[in-house]
């Protein structure tokens, strides 16, 4: 279903509807005496409030005295006054959402070309969240995803944004007649911890193998898409039927990485939500004057919204090499540009703008049957809310230009540092140097830590790969040797199986000498594995340190800020940048 081939029931605007009371603090839902009212059950106008909905400081909300009201119209209890820029109209009130109320901070990711939206929780109540449920659009993409939303998990969210025509003005946008292929296309990866995320960009003249993928018609029935081999990424949606779940199947096919869910939207939400937050602050290094997308802009900082916030994202004749490459780039700085400014007080702080974004975000969107109501919406966005910008990367699949063209239009993955990139998507990797978080360990896992440690001299150890780069075990033993002391070590090879993380396994007459070694190396608890000791090639006991996925280089701490990355092109959302 196409993401704004929904009408609406009535045109009144939800964010002209709500009003702070000063007397209350609270906010109320002023209804004209025509507008439609919901069937669904709410609260009785004059029933108390219970205890549990009262503010701090607002008293027995059982033996509070009420004050006369006029008829048709509860008067609240009395409460301290609060300054407000506006006075209370009669009406149905709503609760008013607590200071440090998380649903209020919500951030969401999701497309249209490139944006960041916000849901907001617990300001309308049920029939609100209702409304915003109505709003969103959803596909079956059946196994291509994950069937739920785990917030106790890392997760990838394929997001969409199409170059199908919808929406009044943008006709001068995408191909004309399409039935909208993937034209911007961004895989977000949020870590399990959450402290990190990796905005990795798919160019859509990328040359992929689109697999077969089945796909649910209208009348329920399933339908198998035939795949092509050598053709661009973009084609992968909306070419011979194929929907997102097909998208996802193909990223899964040309990267290993495996989509859990998609969002996706067209060139209409650049425009709707960059209004809804009133403009969005960019920067160019020198003037544009572009007669394709009609872009015009002063060199310097500049503010766009609606039109013209979608000429930025679409220009590519204005910058670099006038290619999608740099129109890619151009795009990632406009989206780190957008999430400060919904995180921003101004933004937060303003149930309007709140709103306005909401209705925006959720008319926006088509997304996975799986994440299709309010309720796991606003659970995704709250787990997205805890990643710090400054740990937020935008990237860009590493390729090559297609070696089998002569003249250039498409391109490849780049062999040499493209799998790598991949690999550390997979195995939850940060991009950024991250500064590991405290988790809060079980007694016994944390136990494993304390206690005496043996002389460095005294540490037996063997070390082995099990997913670092090659020559890693050799270059770490090194570093044991002649930098740490721990003589008594040796390179084992290559373990039996690949492993994420980098464990340390040691009998139990060993504790000593493995809490000397992960003082040395920087491993938690978790990474300690109390077993068995196996026998070096002397005969004697020792432990067996296995080199998994995470392994950041010899002689680095498992738990510094550093890491070794590819050679990339990268930001993170905290970065103001000028396009070029």
């Amino acid at each position: 279903m196409d993401a704004q081939g929904r009408g609406r029931a009535d045109d009144v605007d939800p964010a002209d509807q709500w009003v702070l009371n000063p007397r209350t603090g609270e906010y109320e839902l002023r209804l004209s005496p025509s507008a439609p009212q919901s069937s669904v059950p709410g609260p009785r106008r004059g029933t108390p409030r219970s205890p549990d909905a009262s503010r701090d400081g607002g008293g027995n909300a059982g033996t509070a005295r009420r004050r006369t009201a006029a008829p048709g119209r509860e008067v609240p209890p009395q409460r301290r006054r609060r300054p407000a820029p506006e006075e209370p109209v009669p009406g149905r009130r709503g609760r008013r959402p607590e200071k440090k109320s998380k649903g209020k901070r919500a951030l969401l990711w999701v497309g249209g070309s490139t944006a960041f939206v916000v849901l907001v929780a617990g300001v309308g109540g049920y029939v609100y969240l209702k409304h915003l449920e109505g709003n969103v659009s959803t596909t079956d993409v059946g196994s291509a995803g994950s069937s739920s939303f785990k917030k106790d998990e890392a997760f990838n969210i394929l997001i969409i944004g199409t170059d199908k025509r919808t929406g009044e003005g943008n006709e001068g946008y995408g191909d004309k007649g399409s039935v909208g292929h993937a034209d911007t296309n961004i895989l977000l990866h949020v870590s399990e911890d959450r402290s990190n995320a990796t905005a990795l960009s798919i160019p859509r003249d990328l040359i992929v193998d689109v697999p077969d993928c089945e796909t649910v018609q209208e009348d329920k029935t399933k339908k198998i898409i035939p795949g092509s081999t050598g053709v661009r990424f973009n084609t992968s949606l909306g070419e011979s039927g194929r929907d997102a779940g097909c998208t996802m199947r193909t990223v899964k096919e040309a990267t290993g990485i495996q989509p859990d869910h998609f969002m996706m939207a067209d060139f209409n939400a650049v425009k709707t939500l960059t209004t809804a937050v009133g403009g969005v602050d960019v920067c160019v290094e020198k003037a544009v004057d572009d007669p394709k997308s009609h872009l015009k802009l002063p060199a310097g900082e500049s503010k766009v919204e609606g039109e013209q916030a979608l000429a930025f994202v679409r220009t590519r004749h204005a910058f670099g090499n006038e290619g999608d490459l740099d129109r890619i780039k151009v795009q990632q700085q406009f989206l780190g540009s957008l999430m400060r400014k919904m995180s921003s007080s101004d933004t937060l702080t303003s149930p309007t703008k709140l709103v306005k974004l909401a209705e925006a975000a959720t008319n926006a969107l088509t997304v996975d049957k799986a994440i299709g109501n309010v309720g796991t919406l606003k659970d995704l966005a709250l787990e997205l809310k805890k990643v710090p910008p400054k740990n937020i990367t935008f990237t860009t699949v590493p390729v090559i230009d297609n070696p089998a063209e002569k003249v250039k239009a498409t391109v490849v993955v780049n062999e040499t540092t493209g799998p790598q990139v991949f690999d550390m998507i997979r195995n939850d990797i940060s991009f950024t140097e991250v500064k590991q978080k405290e988790k809060k360990e079980a007694a016994a896992v944390a136990a494993r830590l304390k206690g005496e440690q043996s002389e460095p001299s005294e540490v037996r150890v063997r070390v082995m790969n099990g997913g670092a780069p090659a020559g890693s075990a050799q270059q770490e033993l090194s570093y044991l040797q002649t930098d740490a002391g721990v003589t008594k070590s040796e390179n084992a090879g290559n373990a039996p199986a690949e492993v994420a993380k980098t464990t340390l396994e040691y009998a139990p007459d060993q504790a000593d000498q493995a809490r000397a070694l992960a003082e040395i190396l920087g491993l938690s608890g978790a990474a300690m594995k109390p077993g068995e000791s196996v026998t070096n090639s002397q005969g004697l006991p020792t432990m067996t340190l296995t080199l998994g996925k995470d392994f950041k280089g010899a002689g680095v701490k498992l738990d510094a800020k550093s890491i070794e990355t590819p050679d990339l092109d990268k930001s993170t959302a905290d970065q103001k940048q000028c396009a070029s």
